[in-house]
């Protein structure tokens, strides 16, 4: 045998080898029916995770003697965080692919949760929660567009986006109030459990399938522009409305939990703050999952109504002699059951009114608008509280959120889905399928 045959049998018996790691590689990625649920519970992780401290707050109070309004800014740097991160990240996987966004995003949590945990002062307290909020704004759009492009229908794909989204805040908050109250290190041991939970999470990614492989050439980077889907701006105003508003309502309930308990409430439980949080974020949860059969306009009728009414109950819990905790939980359920009501038909809306090759940018500037209304409610809260009674405060946004909900509700309910036929052809996902499955 020449040296020549001897290189060509080589080079066969590397092509071979190549061949079969490849195999390998391909056999160890989850199909994509397994994948889109392992994206889902990766989302999951990461929002539960986001609001762990949320119960935990009164704990740091003690610890380092923080007033309120540092409290507050605490929460305003970690919606800063997020808004500034889905304004600079949270489209980029629209043209990077969805795997090489979402990795980072769940690994940044990652880093936030050993930070978190490592903390002993208000420094470090501050610094984790910036770093939790750009993992959440980078993720938040990404997963949910991969969730789209991997899911059998844009409708499963918004349910289970939903679920994953509003429910993982409503699981954080409950796990981390009732490790705080049965366990010691109460402010370690949450941590903890999510620093687990998060190094599944990057394994489940890894092991997924890419929704969206990356375009070649990959285009120049800039940071998202806050503008509708192409011949859509009527129903995609209607949308980040929609989001605006019924995250306000969120937050106005989520950022006065601890305050009001500890409060007029006198009950400083971290189990009890996490149920009542998790109440209200887990009833949208189950509106989203009871209701998937009704029509939009009934589904976003349904949450203007619910949510209206929950606020008026919860602001009354606080007029009552003495303050009715069973108002306050009631108020809250109803509130997170209307908005999650909202918040679904809106997503909905946006998922499909955006073609597959700008649907996380689409997504971005959606999760932007509801992250500041998020925001805005708790901060004015924080400061609100330095000068008025709870009462007062209370009374005063939740009318305040009520009157904006009751002035957008004929924008609302003129909302409607694209038909599947709407998209542009050359938008389709066939392409990028092919192409992702020649990458596996």
């Amino acid at each position: 045998m020449t040296d020549k045959d001897d290189a060509r049998v080589s080079t066969g018996s590397g092509d071979a080898r190549a061949q079969i790691r490849n195999t390998v590689s391909a056999r160890r990625l989850l199909s994509r029916q397994a994948g889109f649920w392992a994206v889902a519970a990766a989302f999951l992780a990461l929002t539960a995770f986001s609001t762990t401290p949320s119960p935990l707050y009164g704990l740091y109070k003690q610890r380092d003697g923080l007033s309120s309004i540092t409290l507050t800014i605490a929460y305003a740097i970690y919606a800063a965080g997020i808004v500034v991160s889905l304004l600079l990240v949270g489209h980029v996987s629209d043209w990077y692919g969805r795997k090489t966004v979402l990795i980072p995003a769940v690994l940044t949590a990652l880093a936030a949760a050993v930070i978190l945990t490592a903390s002993k002062s208000l420094p470090g307290l501050l610094i984790g929660r910036v770093v939790t909020g750009l993992a959440l704004g980078a993720a938040v759009a990404t997963a949910t567009a991969y969730l789209t492009d991997l899911g059998t229908s844009v409708k499963k794909a918004g349910i289970v986006g939903t679920v994953a989204n509003i429910g993982g805040l409503a699981l954080g908050a409950l796990i981390a109030g009732v490790l705080a109250r049965y366990v010691a290190h109460p402010l370690t041991v949450p941590y903890l459990v999510f620093i687990a939970a998060l190094t599944a999470a990057v394994l489940a990614v890894i092991a997924s399938p890419e929704g969206r492989p990356a375009l070649r050439p990959s285009p120049r980077y800039r940071a998202q522009r806050l503008k509708a889907p192409a011949g859509a701006k009527a129903q995609f105003t209607a949308a980040i409305i929609g989001v605006f508003l019924a995250f306000a309502a969120f937050g106005l309930f989520a950022g006065l939990a601890g305050t009001l308990l500890a409060g007029p409430f006198h009950d400083m439980s971290e189990a009890l703050t996490g149920l009542t949080i998790f109440l209200t974020f887990g009833s949208g949860v189950v509106v989203q999952t009871t209701t998937t059969s009704w029509s939009l306009r009934r589904l976003v009728s349904f949450g203007i109504c619910v949510t209206i009414v929950g606020l008026a109950v919860f602001a009354s819990a606080l007029w009552v002699t003495p303050p009715s905790l069973t108002l306050f939980i009631v108020g809250g359920v109803l509130i997170g059951g209307g908005g999650g009501a909202i918040f679904r038909s809106t997503l909905t809306v946006t998922v499909s009114m955006s073609p597959p090759d700008d649907r996380a940018g689409a997504l971005a500037t959606f999760f932007t608008v509801g992250y500041i209304g998020l925001s805005l409610p708790v901060i004015g809260l924080g400061v609100a509280l330095q000068y008025v009674s709870a009462k007062i405060t209370v009374l005063v946004f939740s009318a305040i959120v009520a009157a904006g909900i009751l002035a957008a509700a004929p924008v609302l309910l003129k909302a409607r889905v694209a038909p599947p036929d709407s998209v542009p052809a050359n938008s389709e996902s066939k392409p990028a399928t092919t192409n992702e499955s020649a990458r596996d």
